[in-house]
């Protein structure tokens, strides 16, 4: 699916010496890589404030914790249709999670689905910029202000992504971003940061992510260990000079994979007209996907299946009440959605290699 090591090489020489000048320093904890990323991250997306810490899962809890004290009796409404640490934030916190289907084309939330269900206790809501394709975020940030909301972006998947020409994740009120190492910015472990023009909720976040310290020693609240890895934070000040081109790269080779897919009996991403998609996966809907994966993987091509459960149905959520048939769209992708490999370094050869394994597979309904 993808090839990190490849991604090594093109920047070995580059991280090898950033990675030297940390050891050598012997500053591993919020040192001057972790400040000069922050600083970096800034300028990038134009904002004002951001904050590094341990993972994106992290990212999510903390920016939840800095926008409110007590979330008991409070709901957040969010996609049923993502990766479960979405969810497991707000669990986390107190709330309660409050689920919406996704739209059947890109996979993110419906804003007309958020609308009716936002209630009295309705106190935010998360919109997944899912596979690095944005939400559409014009009305739901309409929608938010008309009812008092916050607007948390899960930026986890579209680091570099656009709508309407600004970045995802400086659109609402807090941006939560991760650097899980197959991310489009992605670390050698995990990592995450929380971006935002709120100068109080950046401070808040500053002390939760070290015990609710403002001064070492002299905790004002209780907060967590989540500190971005000075580390990590080296290797990501140098792929962040790459990440603009990487991103070009995966755009060309979606646009290629829809060429050649073209005609099949089978759904392909699209891009709205406002949106840049930075296609972190490329996710296509077919029918017969577990015979399609079959005979990709006879064929020696990689796959995998971007979510086998919708969140209600997941384990943890059966308190909550919803049962199947409750969000169809959701539940049919986790059916029938399926990723094939992209990334930046991937050769020609091996697109049309995956290309003619998809066309075999699709049109030979024996095969699988």
């Amino acid at each position: 699916m993808i090839d990190l090591v490849a991604q090594y090489r093109d920047c070995r020489v580059a991280i090898n010496e950033s990675i030297q000048k940390v050891l050598e320093s012997g500053c591993f904890i919020l040192g001057s890589n972790v400040a000069a990323l922050e600083q970096e991250v800034e300028e990038y997306l134009g904002v004002e404030h951001a904050v590094g810490v341990a993972s994106g899962t992290d990212a999510l809890v903390l920016a939840l914790r800095a926008l409110d004290d007590d979330w008991d009796g409070k709901e957040v409404i969010l996609p049923v249709y993502t990766f479960f640490a979405t969810a497991e934030a707000v669990l986390q916190v107190g709330a309660t999670p409050v689920f919406v289907d996704v739209d059947p084309k890109t996979y993110c939330l419906s804003v007309k689905a958020v609308e009716d269900r936002i209630t009295p206790r309705t106190r935010a809501v998360i919109p997944v910029h899912l596979y690095g394709h944005p939400v559409e975020m014009t009305p739901l940030l309409e929608l938010a202000r008309a009812n008092d909301l916050k607007l948390i972006e899960d930026n986890a998947q579209a680091f570099g992504a656009e709508y309407s020409g600004q970045k995802t994740a400086t659109l609402a009120h807090v941006g939560c971003l991760s650097f899980y190492p197959s991310k489009n910015l992605g670390a050698y472990g995990d990592g995450g940061m929380v971006v935002t023009n709120d100068s109080a909720v950046a401070e808040r976040v500053r002390l939760l992510r070290t015990h609710g310290w403002r001064k070492k020693y002299v905790p004002e609240m209780i907060g967590f260990n989540s500190r971005l890895d000075e580390l990590q934070a080296a290797i990501l000040r140098v792929k962040l000079k790459h990440v603009d081109e990487w991103n070009v790269r995966r755009r060309h080779l979606a646009g290629q994979y829809s060429k050649g897919l073209g005609g099949l009996d089978l759904q392909l991403p699209c891009e709205c007209p406002d949106a840049r998609h930075v296609y972190h996966l490329y996710v296509i809907q077919v029918n017969e996907r577990d015979r399609i994966q079959r005979g990709l993987e006879k064929a020696g091509v990689a796959s995998a299946v971007y979510y086998p459960q919708p969140l209600h149905l997941s384990e943890p959520c059966q308190f909550l009440g919803y049962g199947k048939g409750e969000f169809p769209v959701a539940e049919r992708a986790s059916q029938e959605t399926l990723a094939i490999p992209l990334y930046p370094e991937m050769s020609a050869e091996h697109l049309e290699i995956v290309i003619a394994a998809v066309k075999r597979t699709v049109c030979t309904p024996e095969f699988g």
